[in-house]
């Protein structure tokens, strides 16, 4: 029998988000975001996003105390879901702008916080017409 030479990742499964006022978080990635909510347990909740679980968890220890990293939401139109969310309140960093020219797509980012002050992006693959 031989032996694997990877352990065989294929996707993200899930993605931790630290929180501190569990359900203004809630509310965000439910009402503001509109991503599914799947279910809760006690400082946990989970929502889905495409094949990807996002976990938004109060920390358990200081040293898992700290921001996260950046998830990166992709969306059809970065224009269209930048105007809805402002439309929210949400806090941006920046306005949506062209990150590079590629061959058959120009891709576009936009950077914003959540109500606990994590860094999130949309996406965008603009293909021409």
């Amino acid at each position: 029998m031989s032996t694997p030479t990877t352990i065989g990742i294929s996707q993200i499964g899930q993605i931790a988000i630290n929180v501190h006022d569990l359900e203004r978080a809630i509310a965000f990635y439910r009402d503001i975001l509109a991503l599914p909510f799947l279910f809760n347990a006690p400082g946990l909740a989970f929502f889905q996003c495409g094949e990807v679980r996002l976990l938004l968890s109060q920390p358990e220890k200081p040293e898992f105390d700290h921001p996260g990293s950046i998830v990166y939401y992709k969306v059809p139109d970065i224009q269209r879901a930048y105007l809805m969310l402002r439309t929210h309140s949400v806090n941006f960093i920046d306005e949506p702008h062209l990150i590079a020219k590629l061959p058959d797509h120009d891709l576009w980012m936009v950077f914003f916080h959540d109500p606990e002050g994590n860094t999130l992006a949309l996406m965008s693959e603009v293909r021409p017409e």
